[in-house]
């Protein structure tokens, strides 16, 4: 129900949200420092992969400036170019040897003079280099060989792996970087792997050299992002788990205040969720029906009809009762006035209000627009003091009974002899009934002592002149015994149980 204790799975519930609403914060924040530690990465090995692009076309260019300067002398006597072949060696520091071609035939070295040995053009990439792993020179060592041609003219110059390697190191020492010439690839660790370049896991930049036929990559290995965050972001971390915590308990205060017993009747209230219940009140010689009291009921869209003791006290301590109450007196016309005119005149329509109301003069307003909203004469308001809070009698309380008098609308004390001060109300303020309450009117032959009360309170009524009424009335030896005693009015389930409104203007045709 509405305001009770909550329930273990509401609770559960309202604790999912507050865990939720501490870490949603967290993760965003760890997701954007992670997309921003990615886009760091990623900058990174672009970087990278530019600066070794840019630097290994340099060395290319060296060791194809020796090719340039030798190409004619292919097809020449080895003898005649030795001294040159060796010269471009000294010149060009990243140049290991150079070599003569002709139609295929490698026949003159820097390293060994006349030498014979057959060039495949199939080897060179493009026709133009060679990533070789060492020769018998230097076996199992890396070896790029730059092959330049005119013809059956051909000039190879080679560029020490070491370099290379050494290069990779140096640019990469952040990344890992990657040489790929045709099928073979280089590492930073100097060997020679044949296939296709391996897939680098975080962020990953690819670049194609122009003049030449190789490509280097640069990346991370996996993990690497958050390596990058925990190096980088310990501050941001402990920021992050602060707000989450903040977060969290902003999330559990406003939970907490969003579920209060004002805030929910706040909604119910502009959700037009209480409605009126109409329960009759009869003559106690007749029997016929000779008014209603109005009677709130929370038609909650989930509980479903809510019970007032499990709502009205929260509205009276909130001050939502005065609005909620207005709300009513609303109803309650729309209902009732179209139908006033059969009414026996004159109808009683008892509406209960509390010391909130009393705390200005509105209440006289509201039952003005309510009594002028019926036809003329056809109706009597009688306002039903409740006593959970005590009245104080000021000038405002004084000046408003004798202004709701000057309308005609009446007051009565309803639970008469259970509340604050009952008796001090009949000496304070004018009033016209006692309401007798139930717990009294259960106890009828079956209580002495409640039976004593019982007839004090209607002879007391009698001597100041004051209508009383009977709440509660169940059975017929009640019924009897108050007719008996000359009560004014009866009201319980004996007559009717309260009821909506279209079932009890139903009712009040046949009464």
């Amino acid at each position: 129900m509405p305001l009770t204790v909550k329930s273990r799975r509401k609770r559960s519930i309202r604790i999912a949200v507050t865990v939720l609403s501490g870490v949603l914060p967290v993760l965003l924040g760890f997701a954007i420092l992670n997309m921003q530690a990615e886009r760091a990465l990623k900058q990174s090995s672009e970087q990278t992969a530019d600066e070794a692009l840019l630097q290994f076309n340099l060395m290319l260019d060296n060791t194809a400036e020796a090719a340039q300067v030798l190409l004619p002398l292919a097809g020449g006597s080895c003898n005649d170019a030795k001294l040159a072949l060796r010269e471009q060696v000294t010149r060009h520091p990243f140049v290991r040897s150079t070599n003569l071609v002709y139609d295929n035939n490698l026949y003159c070295s820097s390293l060994f003079g006349d030498y014979q040995q057959q060039v495949n053009p199939g080897d060179y990439t493009q026709g133009q280099l060679w990533l070789m792993n060492g020769n018998p020179v230097t076996p199992n060592t890396a070896l790029l060989v730059y092959r330049l041609s005119d013809d059956k003219k051909g000039a190879l110059t080679t560029l020490n792996g070491y370099h290379l390697s050494n290069l990779l190191r140096l640019i990469g020492r952040q990344t890992s970087l990657l040489l790929q010439v045709g099928n073979n690839w280089l590492s930073a660790d100097g060997k020679v792997h044949k296939g296709a370049l391996p897939a680098l896991p975080v962020a990953q930049s690819t670049r194609v050299s122009g003049p030449y036929a190789f490509t280097v990559a640069a990346g991370f290995p996996e993990g690497e992002t958050w390596r990058y965050m925990s190096s980088e972001y310990p501050p941001l971390f402990s920021l992050l788990i602060f707000f989450g915590v903040i977060s969290g308990l902003i999330g559990h205060v406003l939970q907490k205040r969003a579920s209060s017993p004002s805030v929910e009747l706040r909604r119910a209230l502009e959700a037009g969720e209480f409605i009126p219940y109409f329960q009759p009140v009869v003559h106690g010689d007749t029997k016929k029906w000779s008014g209603t009291e109005v009677l709130m009921r929370w038609n909650h869209p989930k509980e479903g009809l809510v019970r007032p003791d499990l709502f009205i006290p929260f509205a009276e301590h909130s001050g939502l009762i005065v609005p909620m109450t207005r709300a009513l007196m609303q109803q309650t016309c729309a209902l009732l006035a179209p139908v006033s005119a059969s009414f026996d005149k004159p109808f009683h329509i008892g509406i209960n209000i509390t010391a909130s109301h009393c705390q200005d003069l509105e209440l006289v307003e509201d039952c003005r627009e309510f009594i002028e909203a019926f036809v003329p004469g056809s109706i009597s308001l009688v306002l039903e003091l409740t006593e959970r809070e005590l009245i104080e009698p000021t000038d405002i309380t004084h000046q408003l009974f004798e202004q709701l008098h000057g309308l005609g609308v009446m007051i009565a004390i309803d639970d008469f002899g259970t509340g604050h001060s009952s008796l001090g109300y009949l000496r304070q303020f004018n009033v016209d009934f006692l309401k007798i309450d139930q717990s009294f009117v259960a106890m009828i032959g079956a209580d002495a002592l409640s039976g004593h009360i019982l007839d004090s309170i209607i002879e007391l009524s009698a001597k100041l002149d004051l209508g009383i009424v009977a709440e509660g009335v169940e059975t017929e030896a009640q019924s009897d015994y108050l007719t008996t005693h000359h009560v004014n009015f009866l009201q319980g389930y004996l007559f009717g149980r309260p009821m909506p409104g279209a079932d009890f203007i139903n009712a009040l045709s046949h009464h």
